[in-house]
């Protein structure tokens, strides 16, 4: 390690994290470590429930694979961003090609985030975006007391659906579909 000189910061790796888990939960961001504040009981829940349905379609059609819980992405190196991601899918070709045995440094085709009610809205669009310049497909931030899931795509397009719309997506999850009513019950 480098002896550093007065006031000057020190930007950790991904993998330097990866040796720390005395920092967890966090993120990394742009070489700093950012805490993360624990969920409440409705977020876990609804990022389980989705990610319980995208892991029944994903075993059901052998496409790929599907997890939760602050699934760790790389979105950047050098300096190094490592990003906790509420649910992710990612396909078996792009799992495969991944090189790190822990934190994911390929992106996965789908990232969902819930909001949280100590969050900000542009915080997470800002995550959203991160995560799409790095190769992910797309992008769903949740907003549980709005009952709306925004669907973000590399190709810029942002798309709203509310309380009557069901979630779908031909193109990277070709049959999977989520009726928003059944995800969003009291």
């Amino acid at each position: 390690m480098a002896i550093l000189q007065k006031n000057e910061e020190r930007l950790m790796t991904g993998e330097e994290l990866a040796r720390h888990p005395e920092f967890q939960p966090c993120e990394l961001v742009n070489g700093r470590v950012v805490p993360m504040t624990l969920t409440e009981f409705g977020h876990g829940d609804l990022a389980l429930e989705i990610g319980a349905r995208l892991r029944a379609w994903a075993k059901e059609t052998g496409r790929g694979r599907a997890a939760v819980g602050d699934v760790a992405i790389y979105t950047r190196r050098n300096p190094d961003s490592v990003r906790g991601a509420d649910v992710v899918y990612i396909s078996h070709e792009r799992y495969a090609r991944r090189s790190a045995l822990t934190w994911l440094d390929v992106a996965p085709e789908l990232v969902v985030e819930v909001f949280s009610s100590d969050g900000r809205w542009s915080e997470l669009s800002r995550k959203a975006q991160e995560y799409l310049a790095a190769g992910a497909l797309r992008v769903w931030l949740v907003h549980p007391r709005k009952r709306e899931i925004a669907v973000h795509r590399a190709s810029a397009q942002l798309e709203t659906l509310g309380i009557g719309d069901t979630l779908r997506d031909e193109e990277i999850l070709p049959g999977f579909s989520l009726p928003l009513s059944e995800l969003f019950q009291d």
